[in-house]
């Protein structure tokens, strides 16, 4: 019996992933797109051709090329490439087809990545800008909803543009959303996002059911309200930072990383904070260690050095030698 071609072997893998995996469309046409780039470079044919050497070249060929700014790729763009490879290569473990162990993969080392968030009057002068700005007042109150429900719940852009009407019920404090993978998970709301929610739902008169919608003068010509999308989402989030002049890059993910951050200043543990964000491995939500990093000077200070007092002045030694 003919042992079926790697080509053959990637589709049943991207259908398993789809089928099985319940994941995204979108997951899986980067997979396919990742495991192609790796098909074209190899020319290997079967399963039994995907040796250590092969991935070794192929490394080293991911490491020399460039992006679309002519920039090499960067160490995390090319473990998206090697991820795949990898659950391609637990895959045919799993069903018993001789190749390359998963293992055998070592991703890229990544550099400590820098979190951007933000705090204190930056915070609260951009979660106000909604109601500063010249927008008509629908606007003005579903923006301002929008910001308090992304700081408030640690939602991901998409997770909060996909919301429905009927999945929340202002006489609770939570509810839950489908996040990555179909997961769901529970999210609490403030009572500033509760609030803001209220007055732009009650200022609504469309009947569509999607909690935030376009309201610009091209949408109520047409008649035709349709849910805002994540793009649009994040253009009015950077708007806003600007408009109150934040001049470093505020996204609706940076609004994420404040959530994060609040949680673990105020002394939530991270095993608590993983949970909220939805984070499938404990090691995505270590990122924000570097936040408890901070609080370790007033540790020191408080436990370690106090017990030296200050230091005494030098009466000088007399030399008599």
């Amino acid at each position: 019996m003919t042992s079926p071609s790697l080509k053959q072997l990637i589709k049943e893998f991207l259908d398993h992933l789809e089928i099985e995996r319940n994941c995204s469309l979108a997951t899986k046409r980067n997979y396919k797109s990742y495991l192609n780039r790796f098909l074209e470079f190899s020319k290997i044919k079967t399963a039994d051709d995907l040796e250590i050497e092969v991935v070794r070249k192929y490394r080293l060929w991911l490491n020399r090329q460039e992006n679309q700014r002519k920039e090499p790729l960067n160490k995390s763009t090319q473990n998206y490439y090697l991820i795949a490879l990898r659950s391609f290569l637990k895959y045919l473990a799993k069903r018993d087809i001789k190749a390359l162990a998963p293992e055998k993969i070592e991703l890229a080392k990544m550099p400590d990545r820098q979190v951007t968030f933000l705090e204190g009057e930056d915070l609260e002068r951009f979660l106000e800008a909604p109601l500063k700005s010249k927008e008509p007042p629908i606007i003005q109150k579903r923006d301002k909803a929008i910001l308090e429900l992304l700081f408030s719940t640690g939602l991901r852009v998409s997770e909060l543009a996909n919301l429905t009407q009927d999945q929340i019920n202002l006489k609770k404090d939570d509810f839950t959303v489908r996040g990555k993978g179909s997961k769901l998970r529970l999210v609490f709301l403030s009572n500033q996002a509760k609030y803001w929610l209220k007055q732009y739902l009650d200022a609504r008169q469309d009947a569509s059911l999607a909690l935030f919608v376009r309201h610009d003068r091209a949408a109520n010509k047409s008649n035709d309200t349709k849910h805002l999308t994540p793009r649009s989402i994040q253009r009015l989030v950077q708007y806003y930072a600007k408009s109150v002049g934040i001049t470093k890059r505020i996204t609706p993910h940076v609004l994420r990383h404040s959530y994060a951050t609040d949680l673990l200043t105020s002394g939530a543990d991270i095993r608590s904070v993983q949970s909220l964000l939805g984070h499938a491995s404990i090691t995505t939500t270590q990122i924000y260690t570097h936040i408890t990093n901070q609080q370790l000077k007033d540790v020191y200070n408080a436990f370690h050095a106090r017990k030296r007092g200050r230091p005494k002045k030098d009466k000088g030694v007399d030399d008599k030698s």
